[in-house]
């Protein structure tokens, strides 16, 4: 799940900070109602700390068809010491948060029975999400192609991603605020991804360079200047248009906005989902003896993907936050790029050196949707912000993996 960040207002606001009191509360729902909008207020107060230390606001904006969830407006106050802190809140605090509550728990979950493990997720309200009914049906739908095998599935992912936009932008019209959007490479187009020129190289795809390739390919990856023709899938669509419609208001309203398409974020403590999370899913899945298979292009696990760390994508937070009016490109790649890419057999091999070899399944089928190269070419980030990732892709598999093994029940918690 992806935060996006609301920078302190471009107009002086008082130095409060206060997330709106609940008005009203539903009968059997779990969470309050304040103007509107679905806020479990005991979850912010416990994500965001005291009020001095926020200097920024976070706002949920992002969803996949799996976490029922709205915006969280916080309101901010005008200091300019926007700092390291604050992104270290963004990209660990539900990080944290998990591990402290869930941790006194793995034994008890290590035997427990199915209703059990149920009936405690929903005691402990991890996220309010995880304990919602038709979860264990609702997330094997794939987060890139919601609606195909339910039909509530599309409309509440487009409720989730770009009415959920369009309440942050409005949010960010009314105090004056800017707004730093965490988009997604799935903006790309699927069919020109799946006709790219690839061969088999050991055991990756790799993009042919004695072929002519499309506008925004080249060997470095895929750049902004690839086609997001569709069909991009609901969910890239979705995000797309919350692009559009971001840099609209911004250039309507004059706040600034910056469009970040991120690649694959990976780190310690990720939610272990064969959609999301994918790295951190395939190390506790091997790890704890979970079963794994290839899917797809043969079923060989060449597709590749890159990676990147949280961490890497808070420096460049960081950057944006200072620079509300840097006359510099506003939608942006942000990810691991060719040097921190790798395949599912590549990464099989690892764990494989790591925990000891297991056997992998093997399903040939083909998934709508999916693709079988992604590597983000993050030239343009590097030269409008000096940006470039520095967390190797050796560094994020290890971080995973020592974490793997202080947690061993980390995948029950986490996809249940």
């Amino acid at each position: 799940m992806l935060l996006s960040v609301v920078p302190r207002p471009v107009r002086g606001q008082d130095a409060s900070v206060l997330v709106k009191p609940p008005e009203r509360r539903s009968p059997g729902h779990g969470h309050d109602h304040a103007d509107r909008r679905d806020v479990d207020a005991g979850l912010v107060e416990e994500l965001r700390g005291p009020a001095e230390d926020a200097a920024v606001v976070l706002v949920e904006a992002e969803h996949d068809a799996e976490v029922d969830r709205d915006p969280v407006p916080v309101e901010q106050g005008d200091e300019p010491s926007i700092v390291a802190d604050t992104i270290v809140s963004l990209v660990r605090g539900q990080e944290t948060f998990l591990r402290d509550r869930l941790e006194t728990q793995e034994q008890r979950l290590a035997s427990a029975s199915r209703r059990e493990l149920d009936e405690l997720l929903v005691a402990r309200r991890i996220g309010g999400a995880l304990a919602r009914t038709g979860w264990s049906t609702r997330r094997r739908t794939p987060a890139c192609s919601p609606g195909i095998n339910g039909r509530f599935a599309a409309r509440q992912l487009v409720e989730h991603n770009l009415l959920g936009t369009l309440n942050v932008l409005e949010y960010c019209r009314r105090v004056g605020a800017g707004l730093i959007l965490l988009s997604t490479s799935r903006v790309y187009s699927i069919p020109a991804l799946v006709g790219l020129p690839l061969r088999q190289e050991g055991n990756r795809f790799v993009l042919g360079s004695d072929h002519r390739l499309p506008r925004g390919a080249s060997t470095l990856g895929v750049s902004e200047e690839f086609s997001t023709s569709p069909p991009v899938s609901l969910y890239g669509t979705t995000k797309l248009a919350s692009e559009r419609l971001a840099l609209e208001y911004g250039e309507t309203f004059s706040f600034p906005v910056w469009v970040n398409r991120c690649g694959v974020l990976a780190g310690a403590g990720q939610l272990g989902t064969a959609a999301q999370g994918v790295l951190s899913y395939w190390i506790h899945s091997w790890r704890e003896g979970a079963s794994l298979r290839y899917t797809g292009f043969d079923g060989q696990g060449m597709q590749v993907r890159d990676a990147l760390h949280p961490a890497d994508l808070g420096r460049l937070l960081l950057c944006q936050m200072t620079s509300p009016s840097a006359e510099l490109p506003r939608i942006c790649n942000v990810g691991g790029g060719r040097d921190n890419s790798l395949s599912l057999a590549e990464l099989s091999a690892w764990c494989a050196q790591r925990f000891g070899p297991r056997d992998v399944g093997s399903d040939p089928s083909p998934r709508p949707f999916d693709i079988p190269w992604m590597v983000m070419d993050c030239a343009r980030a590097e030269q409008a912000w000096g940006w470039r990732p520095a967390r190797a892709i050796g560094e994020i598999l290890d971080e995973i993996a020592m974490f793997a093994d202080r947690h061993p029940h980390w995948l029950g918690l986490t996809s249940a």
